[in-house]
């Protein structure tokens, strides 16, 4: 996989762009694929709040959270299924020591 663009190397393609350089001309000058600064200019948009959607940052930890919620579940399935193996597959009553 391609390495990353230094951030600074995106904002340069940005600017050249919102200053008038035509979109592909531009990503052809600076070796990149027009798709790539495009998707560049969309995250741009976003992240100053001329298009809807999610920045970037927003967009990670949802992603992080979501697998955090997957592994819990998983989680929570496993003591789930030894409960009913060794027979406490009904809840205790509340306030039980047990």
């Amino acid at each position: 996989m391609p390495s990353a663009c230094p951030a600074e190397f995106r904002a340069r393609a940005i600017v050249l762009v919102r200053a008038g350089k035509e979109q592909k001309q531009t990503a052809v000058d600076l070796g990149i694929h027009p798709v790539t600064l495009s998707k560049w200019l969309r995250q741009d948009d976003i992240g100053n709040g001329r298009r809807p959607g999610m920045v970037s940052e927003e967009s990670a930890e949802l992603r992080a959270a979501r697998r955090r919620i997957r592994e819990l579940e998983a989680e929570l399935e496993i003591v789930r299924k030894a409960a009913k193996f060794l027979g406490e597959d009904k809840p205790a009553p509340r306030g039980s020591t047990r």
